[in-house]
């Protein structure tokens, strides 16, 4: 007749098995654990609603300068720019009119991600912020998106 499985047999065994498993998964030479989400990809459109780039630049164009955020020339006018690693949105409502706010809506803190037909757009709970003040627009955001401080020199955007 086996002897009947003890509690501490259960357990012992149970944490056994689940060290073999996170080993599998996760040591010290890899980083291990759980890998974080990417973060959406910068998107941007004009006023006409048409999907911009990545904020990639194709081959043989010039590379931005380090501490360039974007030319001039990437911010449309009535529109704008989202840039998802940095957390901000740069608009242009009017020609020469550069505005950034804080990428982080006010709802739940979700990134926006769009800029088009005048807004810009968060796409977890549907908020919407103006171009030109970042004041809320629709949905449940309580405030407006925090104005960021940017540099416009020439023909080059930067942070700060």
């Amino acid at each position: 007749m086996k002897p009947a499985a003890t509690r501490r047999g259960v357990l012992v065994a149970g944490a056994a098995a689940l060290a073999a498993g996170c080993s599998k998964y996760g040591g010290e030479n890899d980083g291990g654990g759980a890998q974080p989400e990417p973060s959406a990809p910068a998107v941007s459109s004009g006023a006409s609603g048409s999907s911009g780039s990545s904020g990639a630049k194709p081959s043989g164009e010039p590379s931005a300068a380090p501490d360039e955020l974007a030319k001039t020339s990437d911010i449309p006018v009535g529109g704008g720019k989202v840039f998802a690693d940095e957390k901000v949105v740069v608009t242009q409502p009017t020609q020469g009119d550069f505005k950034a706010f804080s990428a982080v809506c006010t709802h739940q803190g979700c990134t926006v991600n769009a800029v088009s037909d005048g807004t810009i757009d968060c796409p977890c709970h549907g908020s919407k912020f103006k171009i030109a003040d970042a004041s809320v627009a629709g949905g449940p955001a309580p405030r407006p998106l925090p104005p960021q401080k940017i540099t416009v020199t020439g023909k080059s955007i930067s942070l700060g």
